[in-house]
């Protein structure tokens, strides 16, 4: 009697089923819809982690980026998440190699314990006990190659230095040999350099890197340039030595700057260029576009570090010079400490 009630009211039972089944599905994902258009946009200043996107903007001055190293201590300290790095020259060395996982600390010992003058000059150690002497074509004063005429590596470009040290050093310390994208770097990366020919920037975000950084820290005149197919490249910092507008272009949302400039910077009067009607390296001379170029750049840098490095320039390589440096830098970044850490909370909100 019980089974032939439920079989003459299966029919009853099932539509009621549907019925309540796709009331509550229907209602379901009518909520999901609401919810979905009440969410407002992701916007520019937020990132895949919930948190606006921190970029590191690491500036040129030979020497004096050991004051780099000692902001980068204080960056740590601060607890304050880098995600894209932009440098131009010395900046490109200290970004470059904080992009592929060097940290302040082990960048403090590198910077310490480096022979800079014979890294710098490609030293030969062998040939360092006497005056004049040659090898392999190339001769040699105190072991620094003053010509390599008779060298299978001689050129005709124009540079004292060829920077094979400093190559060598950075594929040791970056272990990167082959051509890459620096997006895939832990840190994405890009630095700057010159086209000596177009007097044009160049930013580099794929290649081999320790070329990459070694073209943007070639002083004209200093170092030979760069070949990067049909382009010569040389250091960054002719045109863009403060490359904030870079790492913006990466995606950064938050920006701090390392500036290494010591002099306030002005841009030239035109008059006298458009009167004789120069052009090429001189026209940049007397105009300076870098320098435009520049005081935007520290304008758009949310947070701008300046140390004040004294008597100390580009070529200030001795180890109590560098020592100071790093110490400067740390001080320098102190007095923004309270900016840190307001940026801190920021982010994590």
């Amino acid at each position: 009697m019980i089974c032939v009630l439920i079989w003459q009211n299966l029919p009853k039972f099932a539509a009621q089923f549907c019925n309540d089944w796709i009331m509550k599905n229907c209602m379901f994902w009518l909520w999901v819809w609401i919810a979905l258009m009440c969410c407002p946009a992701v916007s520019a200043q937020d990132s895949p982690t919930g948190r606006p996107r921190i970029g590191l903007v690491l500036g040129g001055g030979g020497a004096k980026g050991a004051a780099e190293v000692g902001v980068l201590k204080v960056i740590e300290e601060a607890g304050i998440p880098i995600d894209y790095i932009a440098g131009t020259s010395i900046g490109s060395i200290v970004g470059g190699l904080y992009s592929v996982g060097w940290r302040a600390a082990a960048l403090d010992s590198m910077f310490r314990s480096q022979e800079w003058l014979s890294l710098l000059g490609d030293r030969d150690k062998e040939q360092g006990d006497k005056i004049l002497s040659q090898k392999d074509g190339v001769t040699y004063v105190f072991g620094f190659p003053v010509s390599r005429r008779g060298s299978k590596n001689a050129d005709v470009l124009v540079g004292a230095l060829n920077g094979d040290h400093v190559v060598s050093l950075l594929q040791k310390m970056t272990r990167c040999k082959d051509s890459i994208s620096f997006d895939a770097l832990p840190i994405p990366f890009r630095c700057v350099a010159t086209d000596v020919n177009e007097l044009k920037e160049v930013v580099i975000g794929s290649g081999n890197l320790p070329q990459a950084m070694r073209a943007s820290m070639a002083i004209p005149g200093a170092f030979k340039p760069v070949r990067s197919g049909k382009r010569l490249l040389v250091d960054g910092g002719v045109v863009n030595n403060l490359p904030v507008d870079v790492v913006k272009q990466m995606g950064a949302d938050i920006v701090i700057a390392i500036d290494l400039s010591q002099e306030e910077q002005k841009t030239r009067d035109f008059s006298l260029k458009e009167t004789i009607g120069i052009g090429g390296w001189l026209d940049w001379v007397f105009s300076r576009p870098d320098i435009d170029k520049y005081q935007q750049n520290r304008k758009d840098a949310d947070i701008c570090i300046n140390p004040r490095l004294g008597e100390y320039g580009v070529t200030s390589f001795s180890k109590d010079a560098v020592s100071e440096m790093i110490s400067m830098g740390e001080q320098a970044a102190r007095q923004h400490w309270q900016e840190l850490l307001a940026l801190k909370a920021r982010i994590r909100q």
